[in-house]
C-alpha cells in the first residue's frame, strides 16, 4: 500500500495518467492515454512503467488475434485495485478542486471527449 510519499516522482502528466487511469472503466493502452491527455507516447509509456514497476498499475498484452494484423498489438494498462484510494487521494491532495467556472484543464477537456464522443480511437 502507500506510504506518505509515493515511491515514484509525481509530475503533472503522472497525474493526468492516473486521473485517466482511476476514470477508465475498461483497460487503455499507451496510445490512448497519450492522445486523451495530448502528450507525446513516449512520455506516457515511461510514466506507465513506472507506475508498474512500483506496483501501482498492471498490464497485459492484447491476445494475438487475426483481427488485428493491420497493427501492432497493444498493451493494456489498468490501476492496481489496492492503489486506486492511493491514487485517488494522491491526485485530491496535488491538484485543488475547480473553482465555478474555471476552465477546464487538460484532463478536463479529455474526460469531456471520452463521455460525450464516445472516446478516443487510435
Amino acid at each position: 500500500m502507500m506510504t506518505e510519499k509515493p515511491p515514484f516522482r509525481v509530475t503533472p502528466a503522472t497525474l493526468d495518467v492516473l486521473e485517466v487511469l482511476t476514470s477508465a472503466e475498461t483497460n487503455l493502452y499507451g496510445l490512448r492515454i497519450a492522445k486523451i491527455l495530448d502528450r507525446s507516447s513516449g512520455s506516457i509509456a515511461l510514466i506507465l512503467m513506472r507506475l508498474e514497476k512500483h506496483g501501482w498499475v498492471t498490464s497485459h498484452w492484447e491476445p494475438d488475434t487475426d483481427e488485428r494484423l493491420d497493427r501492432p498489438r497493444r498493451r493494456f494498462y489498468e490501476l492496481h485495485g489496492d492503489y486506486a484510494p492511493a491514487a485517488r487521494a494522491l491526485i485530491a491532495s496535488r491538484r485543488p478542486a475547480a473553482s465555478p467556472g474555471a476552465r477546464p484543464g487538460r484532463l478536463g477537456l479529455a474526460h469531456i471527449i471520452m463521455t460525450c464522443l464516445g472516446g478516443v480511437k487510435a
